[in-house]
């Protein structure tokens, strides 16, 4: 889905598009009747010639793949000292060999980064009472 405020809907695309393709206009003078750049005007005449109706469809930002993602045996072995010895980032990168930043952002994906959130005797996540105001474990 768009942006609410885009320029170019996928159906204004297909228009532009059209007007540059198949109408034979220029692509700064369907830009500027669309109030866009030549360049995103090229853009989308150039992907209708090469994908048709469908290439004017909203595509998705993330990336294909991510070659400095960290590995997933790093990214276990993380997770193992969090919950088995409680460290925190900066122990964790100092055993790993890993920078703190490194761990800290594997530690918020996987959802334990606050140490007061798990239970130091137990291991198990807290789950906070709001009305008798205690904390129990496990539950």
């Amino acid at each position: 889905m768009s942006h609410p405020n885009a320029t170019l809907t996928p159906r204004t695309r297909l228009r532009l598009a059209r007007l540059i393709v198949e109408h034979g206009w220029t692509c700064t003078a369907a830009a500027k009747m669309f109030m866009v750049a030549a360049k995103t005007a090229a853009k989308w005449a150039a992907r209708y010639r090469a994908e048709g109706v469908a290439g004017m469809a909203d595509r998705s930002c993330r990336p294909r793949r991510s070659p400095t993602r960290t590995p997933e045996h790093l990214v276990r072995a993380i997770v193992r000292l969090r919950w088995r010895k409680r460290l925190g980032p900066v122990q964790i990168a100092g055993r790993l060999g890993l920078p703190a930043s490194t761990v800290h952002a594997v530690l918020v994906r996987c959802r334990i980064n606050r140490l007061s959130r798990i239970d130091r005797v137990t291991g198990e996540p807290l789950r906070r009472c709001a009305a008798a105001n205690t904390t129990i474990p496990g539950r």
